[in-house]
């Protein structure tokens, strides 16, 4: 990519990029798996998708893609914080990230209320699930209109001095 000012700029390489969205495609698959849609919708009778009728096949690959979120995400903020002097993050990257922490934050309570000693009324229980849900969905969309404007770049170079 060029240096010019206010150029997009690859921190990362393709197949990470490539990673990062194989990630997001699993999550929204086994996040929409959470609900009984894909049998109820004869989906899972598609050869290879067998595995979608199975709740708990479907919640545990859900936690493993979730594994595998943070493990990247820590990766791409540690290439971030190496490189920050000559990248600043745009406002959709600042928007999309924020729709991820909400994701993440609500996931982790998503992930407390399924131990087996911690507790939340069903009131919460179900703001939990439902904003987990609809910061997925807004995220979903925000990438989609990202990608629509030509503004999918998360980084920009910094101006020279």
């Amino acid at each position: 990519m060029s240096s010019r000012s206010g150029a997009a700029v690859r921190v990362v390489g393709r197949p990470m990029g490539r990673l990062w969205l194989g990630i997001m495609v699993l999550m929204s698959i086994t996040g929409m798996g959470q609900m009984p849609i894909f049998k109820r919708y004869y989906i899972a009778d598609l050869p290879g998708l067998g595995w979608l009728a199975d709740p708990y096949t479907v919640h545990w690959v859900h936690y493993v893609g979730a594994t595998l979120l943070m493990g990247v995400g820590a990766w791409l903020v540690m290439a971030y914080y190496a490189n920050r002097g000559r990248i600043r993050l745009t406002a959709s990257g600042v928007v999309r990230l924020l729709l991820l922490a909400g994701i993440v934050v609500t996931g982790y309570m998503r992930v407390a209320k399924n131990l087996p000693d911690f507790h939340f009324s069903p009131l919460t229980t179900v703001l939990i699930d439902w904003t987990h849900l609809g910061f997925a969905v807004l995220l979903g969309l925000a990438a989609l209109l990202s990608r629509m404007l030509g503004a999918a770049a998360y980084l920009h170079s910094r101006p020279s001095r």
